[in-house]
């Protein structure tokens, strides 16, 4: 390929990348927002915390139950139609969300929020399997994460303050009219792999014969990929190290700082993005160390640890708001990245044209994870509930909030022990080196 060629590679590689991520940054906003505007949301939904919970975490049902066919539709239908299709009904879904007048309508239109955004992140680190190195998996990966979480970050402190200027229903309708945008972008400008813009492989580019594609129906390969053992450990790790804390981000975190510390909605939501921003630059930290140290495991299992560690220390240790608190929650969510780790290893451990099948069982225990952790704190505080109210909203002491965090620590044990049973790959794909092997030896 010459140099020109070479340009229109790059340009074709970053502009489905920036697309893609766009949207993604959309769907961690979408998943984050719900914790900024608890208050409101209670208020005019006049919603008990078991029900907020419940509204939060529809997002997380519909996500969680389709992130299998997210990862079938990226390995057939590919990306560019999967995540056109998605950020079309995502745009639907938000503005009905914003205009709802009864609490049912919210959920529908969370629900398809969340239906639409379901196909996004499979479908981009799909796209990066093919358009990225594979030498730079677990860098990609953890840069991929770390622009989400930006898309978090701006769901938190900023949020917060943009309320200060208009509703939360302004805010929910400008997010449907970008992904309406987002969609005709994805149909004018992203390609499922550099072949279908008249490229070759990028493997072929470096010298390596192409990964075979596909041969059988889809259902016998997502079978062989529920089949295999390996990729279990990384579910486990993210329904639990993940789940448990996008859950307190998300949703419960503001809350607890308002009810048990008395700090504003704003002054809370700094808190949490300390926790969103750190997660930001934990994924890229450990993608990159996995890549540098050619090895998986010893950081997720690292990673494990300090994030159990880290909720410890936010039950027991006698922090208060200010220096002790911002770091409590910046070690929340720099540990708790390593769950980044286990995209690539999802990749790895399976054939690389299933990679998207790969991807969606380690994601879905992130979702169901949450799914199941937002709406459960809420209910066990509601079980000792005392009949506080502030305009409208439930307030909840800090009793209450303690049983909640205790089950976010123990979905941080769940991630220690899952993290301890990761396979290791040393950062290569191992069906393809267990192929090189078996033709060596054959030969």
């Amino acid at each position: 390929m010459n140099k020109d060629d070479w340009g229109r590679f790059l340009v074709a590689r970053w502009t489905i990348y920036v697309i893609l991520v766009l949207a993604y940054m959309l769907s961690y906003f979408h998943r984050m927002a719900p914790g900024a505007v608890s208050a409101d949301l209670m208020a005019a939904f006049n919603a008990s915390g078991a029900a907020l919970g419940s509204l939060a975490a529809m997002y997380y049902y519909v996500y969680t139950i389709m992130q299998i066919p997210s990862g079938v539709l990226s390995d057939t239908l590919g990306p560019r139609v999967t995540v056109a299709i998605g950020n079309a009904v995502a745009g639907i879904g938000a503005i009905a969300f914003a205009l709802a007048d009864t609490l049912t309508v919210a959920a529908v239109g969370r629900f398809l929020v969340g239906l639409g955004v379901s196909v996004i992140f499979v479908c981009l680190m799909k796209s990066n399997t093919v358009w990225f190195s594979e030498r730079q998996s677990g860098l990609v990966s953890g840069f991929t994460i770390l622009l989400g979480n930006l898309g978090a970050v701006l769901a938190a402190g900023p949020l917060a303050a943009a309320l200060a200027l208009c509703s939360w229903r302004c805010i929910f309708v400008v997010l449907g009219v970008v992904s309406l945008a987002l969609a005709v972008l994805s149909v004018r400008f992203v390609r499922n792999k550099p072949q279908d813009a008249g490229f070759p492989s990028l493997r072929e580019l470096e010298g390596h014969v192409a990964h075979p594609e596909r041969n059988t129906h889809w259902w016998q390969d997502l079978k062989g990929v529920l089949k295999t053992r390996a990729i279990w450990p990384g579910f486990w790790l993210n329904f639990g190290m993940a789940g448990g804390l996008f859950a307190f981000a998300g949703l419960w975190g503001v809350p607890f700082l308002r009810d048990v510390y008395g700090l504003s909605r704003t002054a809370a939501a700094s808190y949490t993005t300390m926790t969103l921003l750190f997660i930001a630059l934990g994924t890229l930290t450990a993608g990159w160390l996995s890549d540098r140290l050619g090895r998986r495991k010893p950081v997720i299992l690292g990673s494990a640890a300090l994030y159990c560690l880290a909720w410890i220390g936010l039950l027991y240790l006698p922090w208060s708001p200010g220096m002790s608190g911002y770091l409590l929650f910046a070690l929340l969510g720099f540990a708790g990245a390593g769950f980044a780790v286990s995209y690539p290893v999802a990749t790895e451990i399976s054939a690389p044209a299933l990679s998207g099948m790969a991807i969606s069982v380690v994601n879905t225990g992130l979702f169901l994870g949450a799914a199941i952790a937002q709406p459960l704190f809420g209910w066990v505080m509601d079980l000792t509930w005392n009949g506080a109210l502030h305009e409208g909203a439930r307030i909840y002491g800090s009793h209450d909030y303690r049983s909640g965090l205790m089950l976010l620590l123990g979905l941080a044990v769940i991630s220690l022990l899952s993290a301890a049973r990761i396979d290791e790959t040393h950062c290569r794909n191992m069906t393809v080196r267990k192929l090189k092997v078996a033709s060596a030896y054959e030969n």
